[in-house]
Formats: C-alpha cells, structure tokens, sequence
C-alpha cells in the first residue's frame, strides 16, 4: 500500500520549472527521450500560456518529481479513435478548447526514485479536482501500455488488455489508472511513437461524478 507523503505537494507548473521538467521527462520515459518524443522548452511554455489551470507538477523537498499536462477538447464522437498528436493538436496543445466538455490528459511524468510516494495519485487527483472545478462532465486520455512489447508475439492488444484486466498480466500503466476510478474503453493504434508500447494506448475515461449539465 503506498502513503502519500505529505511533504509532497501538486501545484501548478511556473516558466522556471521548464528545465526541470525536461530532465524529469529523461528520466521517466527514457525509450521515448531516445525517440526525441519528449516535451520540448517551447511546448511547455505554450501549455503555460493557453492553458496554466490544466499543467501541474509534484514538488518533494524543493525537487520536481512529477508533472501533468492537460488540454480540454471536444470529440467528434463520444469514443472517437485518434492518435496523440490528433487530439492534441501536437505538442503546442494547438487544439486546446475552453469551450469543450472533456480534460485530456497528454502526459504524466514521474521520477522513478521516488514512485512509492504516491506521485501519480496525487497528479490524477489535481486533475479530478480540476474537471470538477470547471464542470468537465469528464477525463479521457490515452495509456502507454508499457508492457505489451513483452507479449506482442503472442497476444493482440485486446487479448492483452483482457488478462490485465483479469488480473493474469502485470501492467502497471493501466493497473494505476483502473485502480484510480478511470475505465478501459479500447484500443488506439498508432497512438504514440513508443518502443515499449508498439505505439499502441488504452482509451480511458473518468466520469465526473458532480458533472452538471447547463
């Protein structure tokens, strides 16, 4: 059972955390660093300057061990396949809509020296928080499923996400998000450039409980 230490604290990412946010990036997705898929000092200026509610960090001891960065879009459909770059609107968070309905998720970082402090947690509950706050009537975003590359020569996705979800298969991306109220809806291929993940996500949701519609 992790405890969330309560020296660790979540507010919302300033211009002068970029550098750390970088090297917190290095750290937490090493494959993807080694694709060039990580964020760039331009794009996290950008998520600062349209959207600075949505973009978070976790702060332990002065050190940034944790990140969120979040948009709000609007779907086509309700349960619309598309990649990262689609929705998002790239790394600019071009497609980023005040006027939308859901809080996307874009990415979660966290340093791998300090997991057991409940990092991720306390970043999805920021974001709970935040839906609530602006009366999203929900989350979604797309799970890296981290370890499909050890199974792909046997498994399709969905054969794989189904013995996760029966409890046969360590994954532990979509084990935190189901463990904090999120829901799997299917797959997403070509979703991400990530070795580990084959490129493909999980499509999940949370629903915000005290949504009201106007």
């Amino acid at each position: 059972m992790r405890i969330i230490d309560s020296k660790l604290q979540v507010r919302k990412l300033r211009i002068n955390d970029i550098p750390q946010i970088i090297e917190l990036q290095k750290e937490s997705f090493p494959y993807m660093a080694a694709e060039g898929t990580i964020w760039k000092k331009e794009s996290l200026e950008n998520h600062i300057r349209i959207f600075p509610e949505g973009q978070f960090v976790a702060e332990y001891e002065e050190r940034i061990i944790g990140s969120a960065s979040s948009l709000i879009v609007k779907l086509v459909s309700e349960y619309k396949e598309h990649t990262w770059n689609e929705v998002c609107g790239g790394s600019f968070f071009t497609n980023h809509d005040p006027k939308g309905d859901s809080l996307y998720g874009a990415d979660v970082s966290t340093n791998p020296s300090y997991r057991s402090l409940g990092i991720g947690t306390k970043l999805y509950d920021a974001r709970k928080a935040l839906a609530i706050k602006l009366n999203l009537r929900r989350i979604i975003a797309g799970g890296r499923l981290f370890n499909y590359c050890e199974y792909a020569d046997r498994l399709s996705p969905d054969e794989y996400v189904k013995e996760v979800l029966a409890g046969k298969i360590q994954e532990p991306v979509l084990y935190f998000q189901i463990k904090n109220g999120f829901k799997f809806i299917k797959i997403l291929p070509n979703y991400l450039k990530d070795p580990r993940s084959l490129n493909y996500a999980t499509f999940i949701e949370w629903k915000n409980p005290e949504y009201k519609e106007i």
